[in-house]
């Protein structure tokens, strides 16, 4: 059989009840990689860290995974991971719900601000939503409109028509549904029951029925027999009391995780292994299937990731943690101590408090009140030489105790004034606790990454061939790339690299517009602009950023591909338009004063003087992933960035918004790239989206 991507409705059923017992947990963070798997990181009094998986795309899982199954995070975090941060962040997990027999969950936070829902369709093209208590969508990976229901940001959250559940139907509403079907019994049990063919299998060989029995030959003793044996199937799954198993094939390879032992399996020879429960079956399949896809197509000679670089990080978190938490113990007891000092010196402190405390209520001000502490301690009075300070903004008074001060509130008395001390000590100790729990975590990656650089160094790996000359990689088919990258100051604006190699930068705003002109641009370099209103001003850079400042001889090439920069990033583009003229000037004819009463907005400036033309300009954008010398996604004019990447596709003006067009890109270059978790990484759907031009885009064809 083929190897499950994808839970059914029945592995869902089971796995709910094992979900709900992570109620309590209260949400860490929230990690998005590539545009299907959402991790939410937890912690639990009793469990500790928690980790809950939810993959919508390929394959279709729903599982906590344990500490060792979860990859590195992701970089800079996407929009969508930032807006679950910010809505769960701190939120208690209350628990998760399957609607009907649909693979549908929905899991529920709860914080003091607000409530969340988390919607994972687990079916098609798959799909999360986020929604508030109301089912009104805050975000979603993906946009749908259908006639039936809509899932879109703004909008209320349209469950799909509720499907025919077998978990919960009496016998007579089971073969009512078993009469409306026109084939055999196995076939009716897989869709109008909605078992899917394996359970549909699985319970003609239970009730010892043959399978291919048309329904109008169906007798009312099969009927019996395959009822009694959905309830047996159903009933321990929904008691909780499943037996959980991983079955392997021959090969030793993965193939199934059920909630039951399956007759059908074992009919097929596969090997069972029994585990707790069936979370923990599902996760290190889902765990197994991943790596064993990896092994296959591990090449020879994929470069060494940086492993000393990652242990080094990893090492020198830890020692910050470390240092937190000796601080955190050593505020603590400092609290505490304080606490003690005031009990111990109770009738000091009491007598400080009861004269401020009367003071007050007889209308004396703070001035005086200090004023009067003054005196008392030049007379040698011990209450009044104990009083370091009195602050009237806050109302409080500083005593000095053994040389240790101690602000004291004199409305409270010793009593709650000590009781403050000792719970901002509990406080401290509580933080303390999370530190300590982050250093666990911080020390669980650190060995999980000596793990793997210790089986990498397992490996027989070559850099070179025999005659020391550089290998040709087949990025597309490596099963492990490592990530070379690091962040430039120019990628918080538009950019891309000629083919000559020169820089060229444009802005997305008014603001960065601004910024470009004022700041970045040098006499040596060329100012490009589209004949076009909502042009970016476009800069192509003479010389690199580090380098000094000087005239550069440059190459049409790369004047003509920064005007087709300048023309595809324009409104050209987002009013469908396939080409547009440009224009290019030296930087000294750019200037940000009008002509005399004329008024210039912010993000344009007057161009004065000659300009060269480039007259209907076809728009063109590449977006692909390059993997030598870095590793990053890039996008541009396609000549420059075509012979740059290991992969890419080409955009036109089309019908697909900005973010699902980004989407769309992803997921291409991720089913062309062996190493999956690579693509996440370097090329996830928010940073394709900032090569994609604003307005409507479509993959062209090439």
């Amino acid at each position: 059989m083929d190897r499950k991507r994808a839970m059914t409705s029945v592995d869902l059923a089971a796995l709910v009840g094992e979900l709900r017992d992570y109620a309590g947990a209260v949400v860490d963070k929230a990690y998005l990689y590539g545009d299907d798997l959402v991790r939410l990181k937890m912690r639990d009094y009793e469990r500790g860290r928690i980790e809950l998986f939810v993959e919508v795309g390929d394959p279709k899982r729903a599982h906590v995974a344990a500490p060792e199954h979860v990859p590195d995070a992701p970089g800079r975090p996407p929009n969508f991971a930032m807006m679950l941060r910010n809505r769960i962040a701190g939120a208690n997990f209350v628990g998760v719900e399957q609607y009907g027999f649909d693979r549908i969950l929905t899991f529920r936070f709860e914080r003091e601000d607000q409530t969340t829902l988390i919607v994972a369709e687990l079916f098609g093209d798959g799909n999360v939503a986020v929604t508030n208590e109301d089912l009104e969508v805050i975000d979603s990976l993906e946009t749908v409109r259908l006639r039936s229901r809509t899932v879109a940001p703004g909008a209320q959250y349209g469950y799909p028509d509720e499907r025919f559940s077998p978990l919960d139907c009496d016998y007579d509403a089971f073969a009512a549904k078993m009469e409306e079907s026109d084939t055999d019994l196995v076939r009716t049990l897989a869709t109008q029951l909605n078992f899917g063919g394996l359970y549909a299998e699985e319970l003609c060989t239970r009730a010892g029925v043959e399978k291919t029995v048309d329904i109008e030959d169906a007798t009312e003793e099969q009927y019996e027999a395959l009822f009694d044996a959905l309830e047996r199937l159903r009933e321990p799954i929904l008691a909780g009391r499943t037996e959980p198993r991983l079955y392997e094939n021959e090969d030793e390879q993965v193939v199934d995780a059920t909630p039951l032992p399956l007759e059908e399996h074992e009919a097929e020879g596969y090997a069972a292994t029994a585990f707790e429960n069936f979370n923990g079956a599902i996760d290190e399949y889902f765990h197994r299937l991943e790596r064993e896809a990896e092994d296959v197509s591990q090449e020879d000679g994929t470069d060494r990731p940086d492993f000393e670089a990652e242990i080094e990080k990893h090492e020198r978190i830890i020692e910050q943690q470390q240092g937190a938490i000796d601080d955190f113990e050593e505020q603590a007891e400092a609290e505490q101590e304080k606490a003690d000092m005031l009990y111990g010196n109770y009738d000091l402190v009491d007598d400080i408090c009861s004269t401020v405390r009367e003071a007050r209520e007889e209308g004396v001000p703070w001035e005086d009140i200090e004023a009067k502490f003054e005196q008392g301690a030049e007379q040698g009075i011990p209450e009044a030489e104990a009083v370091a300070d009195v602050d009237a903004a806050e109302g409080t008074v500083t005593v000095e105790i053994d040389g240790t001060r101690i602000e004291v509130d004199p409305s409270m008395g010793v009593e709650k004034n000590a009781d403050r001390l000792y719970t901002e000590a509990k406080r401290i100790r509580e933080k303390k606790e999370g530190a300590l729990a982050a250093i666990e975590d911080t020390r669980e990656d650190l060995e999980a990454v000596k793990e793997r650089r210790d089986r990498w160094e397992q490996a027989d790996q070559e850099d070179d061939d025999d005659d020391g000359e550089p290998v040709e990689r087949d990025y597309l088919s490596m099963g492990s790339i490592p990530i070379r990258y690091d962040e430039k100051w120019y990628e918080q604006f538009r950019w891309f690299r000629t083919s000559d190699d020169f820089l060229v930068i444009g802005g997305r705003n008014a603001d960065q517009n601004e910024a470009l002109v004022k700041k970045y641009m040098e006499p040596s370099d060329r100012f490009f602009h589209a004949q076009a209103h909502g042009a970016p001003v476009t800069i192509l850079k003479a010389t690199d950023p580090d380098e000094a400042a000087r005239d550069v001889d440059i190459p049409d090439s790369s004047r003509e591909e920064a005007a087709q920069f300048a023309v595809s990033y324009s409104s050209v583009w987002k009013d469908g338009k396939f080409e547009g003229d440009a224009y290019e000037v030296d930087p000294d004819q750019v200037s940000k004063t009008p002509e005399s009463g004329e008024y210039i907005e912010k993000g344009s400036f007057v161009i004065r003087g000659d300009r060269e033309y480039y007259r209907d300009v076809p728009v063109g954008v590449a977006v692909g992933v390059k993997c030598e010398p870095d590793t990053r996604v890039i996008g541009g004019p396609p000549s420059a960035i075509e012979p740059r990447v290991e992969t890419s596709v080409r955009l036109e003006p089309g019908q697909y918004a900005q973010n699902d067009i980004a989407k769309r890109i992803y997921r291409t270059l991720r089913e062309r790239f062996e190493d999956t978790s690579f693509v996440r990484k370097v090329a996830s759907a928010d940073r394709i989206q900032e090569f994609c031009p604003n307005g409507g885009s479509r993959m062209k064809d090439q």
